[in-house]
C-alpha cells in the first residue's frame, strides 16, 4: 500500500510539473511575443510573425511614436494622477472606516459593514447611468477628479472588507497597553494598530492600483466626451490607438503601447510581490 502512494507520488509529480510548466508558457508567450514584436516593423509582423527582431534593424521608434503621435504621453501622466491619488484615498478612508468597524462592535456598525461590502457585488455596468448623470450634475463629467471620486467609491468595499479583517485579527491587549501608555484613540491607531496592518495595506493598494490603473469602462463612460484629452487614461488611449491601427496596419505602435501600459503593472507587482503574499498568507481575506 505504502509502495503504491509513492508510486503515485513520484507519477504524479512530473504531471503537475509539466502541467504548470506548459500554462506559464501558454500565458508568458503572448507578452513576449507583444513585447518583441513591438521592436519590429509592420511589414516583418506579417511576414515573419514569430520570428525574432533583427538586432540591426529595430524599430524603436515605435515607442516614439506611440509616446508622442497617440498622445501617450498626457494620457500616462492623467493616469498616474488618477490612479495615485485614487489608491491614497482608497487606502486612507478604508483604513479608518475598517478600524472604527472592527474596534467597536455594535448592530449598526455590523449592518453598516454589510452595506459596505455588498458594494462588492455591485456590477459596474448597473451603477453608470446614476454615475454618469450625479456626475454631470455636479460639473464633473470628463474631469480627473470625477474619475478619482468614483474609483475611490468602486474600491473602498474591497479596501473595507481586507482591513477590518486584520484589525479584526489584531490583539486587544495591543490597544489597551497603547491607552495605558497615554495614546488616545486616534494615536493608538496611527502609532500603534496600523502599522501591524501593514501587509493588509500593501495587498490593497496592490489590488487597487492593478484595477485603477487597467479600468476603462468607467473611463469610456465619464471622460470620453473629453476632446482636449486633459483627464483621458491610458486605457481610452490604447483602444484609440487599437482603432487606429485596424486602418493604417501600425501594429508595431500599437504594441508599443500596449508595453507602456503592462510595464508600470508589472514593476509595481514585482516590487511588491512578497508583501502581497505575505499578506495574503497572514489573513488578509479574513473575516
Amino acid at each position: 500500500m505504502t509502495s503504491n502512494m509513492h508510486g503515485r507520488r513520484q507519477f504524479s509529480r512530473p504531471v503537475a510539473l509539466t502541467a504548470l510548466l506548459a500554462y506559464s508558457g501558454w500565458l508568458i508567450f503572448p507578452m513576449l511575443w507583444v513585447a518583441y514584436s513591438s521592436l519590429k516593423g509592420d511589414a516583418d509582423i506579417f511576414r515573419h510573425t514569430f520570428a525574432l527582431p533583427s538586432p540591426a534593424d529595430l524599430h524603436v521608434d515605435n515607442y516614439a511614436r506611440a509616446w508622442q503621435g497617440a498622445h501617450f504621453g498626457e494620457y500616462f501622466l492623467n493616469s498616474v494622477l488618477v490612479t495615485v491619488s485614487s489608491v491614497v484615498l482608497i487606502v486612507s478612508l478604508g483604513a479608518t472606516a475598517a478600524y472604527a468597524l472592527a474596534r467597536f462592535s455594535h448592530p449598526v456598525g455590523r449592518v453598516v459593514f454589510g452595506l459596505i461590502v455588498a458594494g462588492l457585488t455591485v456590477p459596474a455596468q448597473l451603477a453608470i447611468v446614476p454615475l454618469f448623470f450625479e456626475l454631470r450634475s455636479l460639473g464633473l463629467l470628463n474631469t480627473r477628479a470625477g474619475l478619482i471620486l468614483v474609483y475611490t467609491a468602486n474600491g473602498l468595499p474591497f479596501a473595507v472588507f481586507v482591513l477590518a479583517g486584520f484589525f479584526r485579527s489584531l490583539p486587544r491587549s495591543l490597544y489597551e497597553a497603547a491607552v495605558v501608555d497615554g495614546c488616545g484613540e486616534f494615536s493608538a491607531f496611527w502609532r500603534v494598530l496600523l502599522p501591524l496592518a501593514r501587509p493588509g495595506l500593501v495587498t490593497v493598494t496592490i489590488f487597487q492600483f492593478i484595477g485603477v490603473w487597467k479600468e476603462y469602462f468607467y473611463a469610456f463612460m465619464l471622460v470620453s466626451g473629453d476632446v482636449a484629452g486633459s483627464a483621458r487614461t491610458v486605457p481610452l488611449g490604447l483602444a484609440n490607438l487599437s482603432i487606429a491601427a485596424e486602418y493604417r496596419t501600425e501594429y508595431g505602435m500599437l504594441f508599443a503601447g500596449i508595453i507602456l501600459v503592462t510595464l508600470p503593472i508589472l514593476v509595481v507587482y514585482a516590487a511588491l510581490q512578497r508583501q502581497i503574499v505575505r499578506g495574503i498568507a497572514a489573513g488578509a481575506l479574513k473575516g
